[in-house]
């Protein structure tokens, strides 16, 4: 827990923002850019994400009382368990704790966030604070499509294992506001996006599905998508009819109406990652393996995860023994069951790892994964760990993994268990963490 959370500290979403906004005499130097404040009326701070309470109370924090009090505002959507006070920026509950999807909230969130940056003016400086789970919290749906039916479709693509870049390659078409939807909704001023990524590559154009990139959505990919992982009967037919008449009408920003614009990322997986290992080995830990940015199917990551510890047991290893640190996001594929289930993508790599490991000699062994973000599917846990202890616990239950494997339930397990992680919102969002650590024999 103290690497783990040594990775997540690095990645606070406050921090960030402050290393990357500097308040230099009569200018505010924003991602390696510079603004003079003589030539600034207003600052307009739009976006949302897990991550935007934290960036919009660090930005408040960075500009400093006068500017905050004179020329400020905002308007940023974000879970509702994130949702507190600041001075300026308004914080709106886009969707409930725990439930990630769009909702009615979050369309109302969104309408205000274009209408305000509809009135930008020539000296009006637009600041976009993204982060991850801005993709659900920040829906507009297109002519021709309802918030139900969005709601259809990534329910669809979710259950069927689609990755990030294909289920936002989907929303960003069916969406006025992604796919560079807020860059063409801004009426006039500059602006810059900071971006706190949670997409294995930093690709601006999936971080909450590129609302600030100027790169018009393919309707062909994402038919394709569709078609690829979803019964055609399953999709509501209005969704494929406007795909199909969308073609290439999305036009990119006219190049001379474009707003000047610049995005900076501020944090990512690696970030985390890399202060996590730091971390280890301030405790005596030997690095056996630092990696970030992992994808895969959570089930199989976490027996190559059980598989590798067991060989790494055989090698001595100075100090405390042998660390094995890893990020990125893998994807669940679901099962058909009739059974009720309970889980998320950490919880289910660490019980795939108890599966292997379960007749293993657990001396010295432990796995943890959890989401930066302090969510782990529709749970209130951030993943689970496994460990001699948690084995203990269950076997005095009766409890195996493999029923629960089976049908991707992992929660109830580890809730018996004794081996959920549970953070509350951590306020940032970089993906998922895993620390493993294994003491020779």
């Amino acid at each position: 827990m103290t690497i783990w959370s040594a990775g997540v500290a690095a990645v606070d979403s406050a921090r960030l923002v402050q290393e990357h906004v500097r308040r230099r005499g009569q200018d505010l130097e924003i991602g390696g850019g510079t603004f003079p404040l003589s030539q600034l009326d207003r600052i307009v701070v739009v976006g949302g994400g897990k991550a935007g309470a934290g960036m919009a109370a660090g930005l408040e924090q960075a500009l400093g009382a006068d500017l905050v009090e004179q020329r400020l505002s905002g308007w940023l959507n974000v879970p509702a368990d994130c949702v507190r006070t600041l001075h300026k920026i308004h914080l709106h509950a886009g969707r409930p704790a725990g439930v990630n999807e769009p909702t009615a909230e979050g369309v109302s969130g969104t309408e205000r966030i274009l209408e305000l940056v509809s009135t930008l003016a020539p000296r009006d400086l637009c600041i976009v604070l993204l982060s991850g789970g801005g993709s659900a919290l920040l829906p507009a749906p297109v002519d021709g499509i309802t918030l139900a039916d969005k709601q259809v479709v990534t329910r669809q693509l979710m259950e069927v294992g689609a990755t990030i870049d294909e289920l936002n390659a989907v929303r960003s078409c069916l969406s006025r506001f992604k796919g560079g939807g807020l860059l063409r909704a801004m009426s006039g001023g500059r602006g810059i996006g900071l971006i706190i990524s949670d997409v294995i590559g930093d690709p601006l154009t999936v971080i909450a599905s590129g609302p600030t990139v100027d790169a018009a959505p393919s309707a062909a990919a994402a038919l394709r998508i569709l078609q690829n992982f979803v019964r055609p009967e399953a999709v509501p037919a209005n969704v494929l009819q406007v795909l199909r008449l969308q073609g290439e009408s999305v036009a990119g920003i006219h190049p001379g109406v474009r707003p000047d614009f610049r995005n900076v990322i501020v944090g990512n997986n690696q970030t985390a990652v890399i202060a996590a290992a730091r971390q280890a080995e301030k405790l005596g830990y030997s690095l056996a393996r630092q990696s970030t940015d992992e994808r895969g199917i959570a089930r199989d990551v976490g027996q190559a995860l059980a598989d590798e510890l067991l060989a790494w047991r055989h090698r001595p290893a100075p100090g405390r023994g042998w660390c094995l640190i890893s990020g990125g996001e893998p994807v669940v594929q679901l099962v058909a069951t009739s059974q009720p289930r309970r889980g998320g993508r950490n919880q289910e790599l660490v019980l795939a790892a108890a599966e292997r490991l379960w007749s293993h000699d657990l001396n010295g062994i432990t796995i943890l994964s959890g989401g930066t973000d302090g969510e782990d599917g529709p749970t209130d846990a951030a993943g689970a760990f496994f460990d001699a202890q948690v084995r203990q616990v269950a076997t005095e239950q009766g409890l195996n993994p493999q029923p629960f494997l089976a049908i991707n339930n992992s929660y109830p397990f580890f809730d018996a268990a004794g081996g959920l992680l549970r953070t509350g919102p951590t306020h940032t969002n970089v993906m998922d963490l895993r620390v493993a650590l294994v003491n020779p024999r």
